[in-house]
């Protein structure tokens, strides 16, 4: 079965999206969300760990259970499961801070108040698609567009990161039941 090569292939994808992100959320003018470090370490090293280890699967053989291949194979199911969960957690918490951060706004200096706020913090995220309104943010210059672009990306890359774990984590227990299933038939024909 494909499940080993589908394993890689995702492992691939998800070192991709991290090593992009840790690039977008490594920026300065820094919000309380962006000081979450979400882009770093929840979509970045939380999933850089089922990247390396989905990666490192040759073989369907994590550990070789001392020569036994099935119980290395299903050794390399559940670690694939296991780290698919460590990348759910990272990705999720990178959608969760990017939602907040998109829907706060950016932490800004204002003329009107004379202080660094969050001025749209009571629009809710309705402050995205009032654009007359984002001149309220005078230093650093361009800050909402810098915020939405940040967190808008974050957001869909920690979505496609967890879709991906999500489909490792489907891919991973399909792959051991169906090998256990195999196993057993292999079993009952040699004692048939």
């Amino acid at each position: 079965m494909c499940f080993g090569r589908c394993t890689r292939c995702i492992g691939c994808k998800l070192l991709i999206l991290a090593l992009l992100k840790t690039r977008f959320a490594s920026e300065h003018h820094l919000s309380k969300y962006v000081e979450c470090l979400h882009g770093i370490l929840g979509g970045g090293l939380l999933v850089l760990i089922p990247a390396a280890v989905f990666i490192g699967l040759h073989n369907d053989d994590c550990c070789g259970c001392f020569g036994h291949e099935n119980c290395g194979k299903s050794c390399a199911m559940i670690s694939s499961v296991l780290a698919a969960f460590v990348g759910i957690l990272g990705s999720g918490y990178c959608i969760i801070i990017s939602a907040l951060g998109l829907s706060h706004g950016p932490y800004c200096y204002t003329h009107v108040e004379r202080n660094w706020i969050y001025p749209f913090t009571e629009s809710s995220g309705g402050y995205l698609f009032e654009y007359n309104k984002w001149s309220k943010c005078q230093e650093p210059q361009n800050i909402v567009q810098w915020n939405v672009t940040l967190f808008s990306i974050l957001l869909v890359l920690g979505g496609i990161e967890f879709i991906l774990c999500f489909i490792q984590i489907i891919n991973g227990i399909l792959g051991g039941v169906c090998r256990l299933c195999c196993s057993h038939e292999e079993v009952s024909h040699l004692f048939s």
